[in-house]
């Protein structure tokens, strides 16, 4: 069942507030403002299920595929352990300080589901797309 990311009331307060962490130049601040991946959960629902667990939302898979890229990282394992150490990478994904990060393996059983109906080519398409307008524009 295709999921979407729901936001929950912290059940502690810190005086941690992401946003106010993240500079105004910092790369992934401006990669958020111009990113539109709406788009991406219309493309792969066929892919999913009515019935069962709801996945993770895919905007926030396409986002950890993109952190993997441009931060060059060699492994999906290293993505996920660096998560909860990096406070741009919780901002970027939406998370706070309190939720749970995924387990690696739900980046390569997304891949392989998308693939298998040729979702990914499109996706890949479509994101590099509106990279290369959002960069010449």
């Amino acid at each position: 069942m295709l999921g979407k990311q729901k936001k929950q009331d912290q059940l502690f307060s810190y005086s941690v507030h992401l946003e106010s962490r993240i500079p105004a130049t910092h790369y992934l601040r401006q990669v958020k403002k111009v990113l539109d991946l709406s788009f991406v959960s219309s493309e792969v629902k066929a892919c999913y299920g009515y019935n069962g667990n709801e996945s993770v939302d895919p905007e926030v898979i396409v986002k950890l595929l993109l952190l993997l890229f441009l931060d060059d990282l060699s492994s999906e394992r290293e993505l996920m352990r660096m998560i909860p150490e990096r406070l741009d990478y919780l901002w970027f994904l939406g998370y706070t300080l309190d939720d749970a990060i995924l387990d690696h393996s739900v980046l390569s059983k997304t891949r392989r589901r998308w693939s298998g109906r040729g979702n990914n080519r499109r996706v890949r398409a479509t994101s590099t797309t509106e990279r290369l307008t959002a960069s010449a524009g």
